[in-house]
């Protein structure tokens, strides 16, 4: 699903929004998601997961093409692990 997908799936649950203004919610959580990340917070939604960083130290990587080697530099990469109850959903027997 992409979020344009997201978006109208939303919108269809809830007629009395329009399609704009619940474009402009999910935006806003997902910017918030974003600095809070950028900022190095962690973001916890019960029940569906959590959002961190993770820390990559600087290493020497290889060029696929050439195969020469090249200094690749630390970096923080998001993480999300995904929470307990949506484990659960996807896991059990019955209908998704």
């Amino acid at each position: 699903m992409i979020k344009s997908e997201l978006v109208q799936r939303i919108a269809e649950r809830n007629p009395h929004l329009y399609l704009r203004d619940v474009e402009t919610i999910v935006n806003a959580i997902l910017d918030e998601i974003t600095h809070a990340l950028a900022r190095g917070d962690r973001v916890e939604l019960r029940g569906f997961g959590a959002f961190s960083t993770k820390h990559r130290d600087a290493r020497l990587g290889r060029n696929p093409r050439t195969g020469e080697h090249v200094p690749v530099d630390e970096k923080a990469v998001p993480f999300f692990k995904t929470g307990k109850e949506m484990r659960e959903r996807l896991n059990s027997d019955g209908t998704r």
